[in-house]
């Protein structure tokens, strides 16, 4: 897949997790589109799982793929509003992401929702 391929099919894909996200958060941010894989850049996955890391702005609940690239995110929240709308995805059916690690721009960050 060539490159603006993987980008168009990936901001689709991401787009459709901001939206679910920003209806239940109220706001979200679109992060990644694509990710790259042997050497090749695709889409990113189109499995929503939730999860919640803690940045130096403050926690954020997000959206990711099976292999934990971040597609759509929540401001930075105080850690009780994070948990309330982590919850809720997991309430709408979203599962919780299980890996320990998730990737959001060029940063990698710990999941930390087991430990709230």
């Amino acid at each position: 897949m060539q490159y603006f391929q993987a980008v168009r099919l990936g901001k689709e894909i991401a787009g459709k997790s901001q939206m679910i996200l920003f209806n239940l958060a109220g706001f979200a941010m679109l992060t990644l589109t694509i990710k790259k894989k042997d050497g090749q850049f695709i889409p990113v996955g189109e499995q929503n799982l939730t999860a919640i890391i803690h940045t130096v702005d403050g926690y954020v609940t997000i959206l990711v793929d099976e292999e934990g690239f971040t597609k759509a995110q929540s401001k930075a929240l105080d850690k009780e509003k994070a948990l309330e709308i982590f919850r809720k995805a997991r309430e709408s059916g979203i599962e919780e992401y299980s890996g320990e690690m998730v990737e959001i721009w060029n940063n990698r960050y710990p999941t930390v929702q087991k430990g709230l």
